[in-house]
């Protein structure tokens, strides 16, 4: 194939995966997923390989889909099925994320027999649990996360299975907007099918399994090439979680060995801490993404991601681990064991390349609000922390580093007090949580609901007492927390893993994430940077003074006040 075909024939399997997941947001019921965009899908095949996913499919997300295909494929062998059939699984232990994101596949047949499937994968708003929207904080097993699907046949040609439909709206507490998003999976599975029927029409049988092939194999070279950019050599690093929500004053961690040379990287975690009776283990696909993307993050950002890429990065993950719990451990806390994998890893390979090292940053704050009890409503999102300090760069502010959210994760105010009894009262970054250094962490934010009925508030946030520490001299960004503000006007902390909080009309709801961390020492920062962030709001002159010992003269203070 002459490279502009193959480049054309890359970019339709790309279009044909973003084109379902468009069709997945504009079908669903779910506010999460209608307003927040967040939708994943891919093509792969039935030799398990990825070969493409959505633009604004996410790494966690994509590797489940992969992950969790043979699985399938051992359930339903693919002489098995017929054309129109759509499968469906959530379970964590066979490539699952959690009981929520429900992993959708529909067959695409070649002269009868099955070659090439198309896959989608949400958050739906509810499948049982200890809480409303998936959230269960502090969850001891995997009984109490929710409804578990082993493989199943979701849909036939004729529609949803009746019996599958019916299980489904027995166990969520918002049984129609479920249903509504499970007919947007397949609705989107549907319109990637068509999509790749019309490639094999096009390009011919042998003609798009060749494409792939060269496809996958370009993108493995140059991975490949570039990972042999870097130094060769063996960087081990750590990095901590705060707790499990049980025992609020353990930590736990999570090892990395990260071994570069000949093209390739191989990332051992053993050592990791082992799986905990609470919510802070995480799937297996879970930590492969963590992994890949660290490493990713130093290479080409070109680089397309699918199964070629893959075959350059070897991942162990132990198990029994933090990072490949077996049931009955409780896996929906994926997101606090898996940040910290991604954080081990920017460590070690930060000391294994510093002119790109990164500093730590606070990671996402997942949290939902829900009715105390029917009719239900739910809203679930998440804030962002600052990200970490970069070699020459600050950090952004209220993003993060993250590879679990799809376009939009948080919903803009308008939309959630449209569908929730909730007022949004404020949303704005924290002056001075941005940990000092000569390159400053990003800053965390705030965010303030203050709720017009009786509401349950379910947390589970992590770098909210270790906080994310800083490198090369900088100093670490300032913990947020979650809180209560009571009626009066008085404000209580709330733990940061905490389930089916009561909350009565009239208090609110306030989110402050943790920011980034710095890089380099405060005292190397330019006299100039200070002043921006002076004037931008980035510091107080509080905080100039203590983060950085800078005082502006009388003429800046007049200027400022």
């Amino acid at each position: 194939m002459d490279p502009l075909t193959a480049e054309v024939l890359r970019n339709a399997l790309v279009v044909a995966a973003e084109e379902a997941g468009i069709v997945v947001v504009r079908s669903a019921y779910s506010t999460f997923i209608v307003e927040g965009s967040d939708a994943s899908a891919a093509i792969l095949d039935v030799r398990g390989r990825l070969i493409a996913h959505s633009m604004a499919t996410t790494l966690m997300n994509s590797m489940a889909l992969k992950v969790a295909l043979p699985e399938l494929l051992r359930d339903f062998p693919p002489e098995t099925m017929t054309p129109g059939d759509v499968y469906a699984l959530n379970d964590a232990y066979r490539g699952g994320v959690h009981t929520n994101d429900l992993l959708v596949y529909r067959p695409v047949f070649v002269d009868g027999v099955p070659a090439y499937l198309t896959a989608t994968m949400i958050h739906v708003s509810d499948l049982g649990g200890l809480s409303a929207g998936g959230m269960a904080p502090l969850a001891t097993d995997i009984f109490l996360e929710g409804l578990q699907l082993p493989p199943v046949r979701l849909a036939t040609r004729d529609g949803l299975d009746p019996a599958i439909e019916a299980i489904l709206r027995a166990n969520s507490r918002t049984p129609g907007k479920v249903v509504g998003d499970v007919r947007a999976l397949v609705a989107g599975t549907a319109v990637a099918a068509t999509r790749l029927e019309a490639l094999i029409t096009e390009y011919g049988v042998r003609g798009l399994a060749e494409g792939v092939d060269h496809y996958l194999d370009h993108t493995e070279a140059r991975t490949r090439a570039a990972l042999a950019e870097l130094p060769s050599g063996r960087w081990e690093a750590a990095y901590p979680i705060d707790d499990d929500g049980i025992d609020p004053e353990k930590s736990h961690h999570v090892r990395v060995a990260v071994v570069l040379g000949d093209g390739a990287a191989r990332l051992d975690f053993t050592g990791t801490g082992p799986q905990v009776p609470a919510a802070i283990n995480a799937s297996a696909s879970q930590s492969l993404a963590a992994a890949v993307f660290a490493v990713r993050c130093f290479l080409d950002p070109a680089i397309p991601m699918n199964d070629g890429c893959l075959r350059a990065i070897d991942v162990h993950l132990p198990e029994g681990s933090l990072l490949n719990a077996r049931s009955p451990y409780p896996c929906g806390g994926r997101y606090v064991p898996v940040y910290a994998a991604m954080e081990a890893v920017f460590q070690a390979l930060s000391d294994a390349v510093p002119e790109r090292a990164i500093a730590a940053g606070g990671i996402l704050q997942p949290f939902s609000i829900a009715a105390v009890g029917a009719p239900y409503w739910i809203h679930l999102s998440y804030d962002f922390g600052g990200a970490g300090a970069r070699r020459g760069l600050d950090g952004p502010d209220a993003t993060g580093v993250h590879f679990g959210i799809g376009r939009n994760s948080v919903p803009q105010a308008e939309p959630v007090e449209s569908r929730c009894p909730i007022i949004v009262e404020s949303i704005e970054t924290v002056p001075d949580s941005g940990g000092p250094g000569r390159y400053r962490g990003g800053l965390g934010s705030r965010t303030v609901y203050r709720f017009l009925a009786d509401c349950h508030v379910t947390t589970r946030g992590d770098r909210l007492r270790l906080p994310p520490p800083g490198r090369d001299g900088g100093q670490p960004g300032r913990v947020g927390g979650f809180y209560r503000r009571h009626r009066d006007g008085t404000v209580e902390r709330l733990p940061s893993k905490a389930n089916n909080v009561r909350f009565t009309a009239g208090e609110a709801f306030i989110v402050e994430t943790t920011g980034g961390a710095g890089l380099g020492p405060p005292t190397a920062r330019e006299r100039s940077a200070i002043e921006t962030d002076l004037a931008t709001g980035h510091l107080t002159r509080r905080g100039a003074e203590k983060d950085y010992g800078f005082t502006p003269d009388q003429s800046d203070h007049r200027d400022r006040n």
